[in-house]
């Protein structure tokens, strides 16, 4: 059976969360979204055996709990910290993409399954980025899953993704793999939303 690769962009993924909860749930879902990783890992794994699963995201230390869950898991966690002026992560690709490209080596003759979370293509006209990378691991034999948000997702990837391998939208599957927490104090009044059982036959 092929092993999967899980390389996981969580802020891209959540940031674009948000627009699609104002877009289906209204404004005051904005800040209230987020993301269920237990639920967005297994979209990924999708019941195959994991090799190797990492996610990169950022502090703060009040999901630390929740990014230990993903560590239990068996998933590497790298937290970076948000930039002190633009209060932007910095380096979240390289992050991602040096174990990527490692993988790709280690697993010359064998390659696996290649699942990346993110919507992020930028860099590929300058052989750059993910798509690139994504490109090359093909080359050498892996197969391509891409899951990301159909509006944030970089067309010329999404494109090439549905034509050499896979592309999942996470919209598809947005009740499963999102909540909403119940309004701050001070906020009007909303209540929470639960998440619903994931169906994997959907993932087809």
């Amino acid at each position: 059976m092929d092993k999967v690769f899980i390389y996981w962009d969580n802020s891209n993924i959540f940031i674009s969360a948000r627009d699609v909860a104002v877009e289906r749930e209204g404004n005051s879902a904005r800040h209230r979204v987020r993301v269920h990783f237990r639920n967005l890992l297994e979209l990924a794994r999708a019941d195959r055996e994991i090799e190797h699963a990492i996610a990169v995201g950022s502090v703060p230390p009040e999901l630390r709990h929740v990014w230990n869950r993903l560590e239990n898991e068996g998933v590497t966690v790298q937290l970076l910290e948000r930039g002190a002026i633009d209060r932007r992560e910095h380096g979240v690709d390289q992050t991602l993409q040096t174990p990527m490209l490692r993988d790709t080596v280690d697993y010359n003759g064998d390659p696996g399954i290649a699942v990346l979370l993110t919507g992020d293509g930028s860099g590929f006209v300058d052989g750059v980025g993910f798509h690139a990378d994504l490109e090359r691991m093909h080359q050498r034999g892996w197969r391509i899953e891409v899951l990301s948000w159909r509006h944030s997702c970089n067309r010329r990837m999404r494109e090439w993704a549905l034509e050499n391998g896979k592309f999942v939208a996470l919209d598809d599957f947005y009740e499963s793999v999102t909540f909403l927490e119940r309004s701050m104090p001070g906020d009007p009044i909303a209540q929470p939303r639960e998440i619903v059982p994931l169906n994997l036959w959907e993932r087809q």
